[in-house]
């Protein structure tokens, strides 16, 4: 199993309508056929503590079979629609892979 997880942090000014389209494009990689199950999430309403990273607006966390999986999502038109597309909504993402 391959275990892809991104935060996306987005700035405070984002409209709502283009937060709502940057979810929505989030479903679409529901669609990529390497993907075997894929979960979309907001930082859980849990007490702060220091070691707590609530500052991003979406986490995506996406399972595959294998690392094989994982290169044909990256390179799939639908993964590559949803960048072009949404890019200009996040100042940064970070990206955690796990095999």
């Amino acid at each position: 199993m391959f275990v892809h997880s991104v935060r996306f942090y987005l700035p405070p000014a984002l409209p709502a309508e283009r937060r709502a389209a940057l979810r929505a494009g989030l479903e679409t990689l529901r669609t990529i056929p390497s993907v075997r199950q894929l979960f979309i999430g907001t930082p859980a309403p849990v007490p702060a503590r220091p070691i707590l990273d609530a500052e991003y607006a979406f986490a995506l966390t996406v399972l595959f079979d294998d690392l094989a999986g994982h290169g044909a999502y990256q390179t799939h038109p639908t993964h590559l629609k949803f960048v072009a597309d949404h890019k200009d909504c996040w100042t940064r993402i970070a990206v955690f892979d796990a095999a």
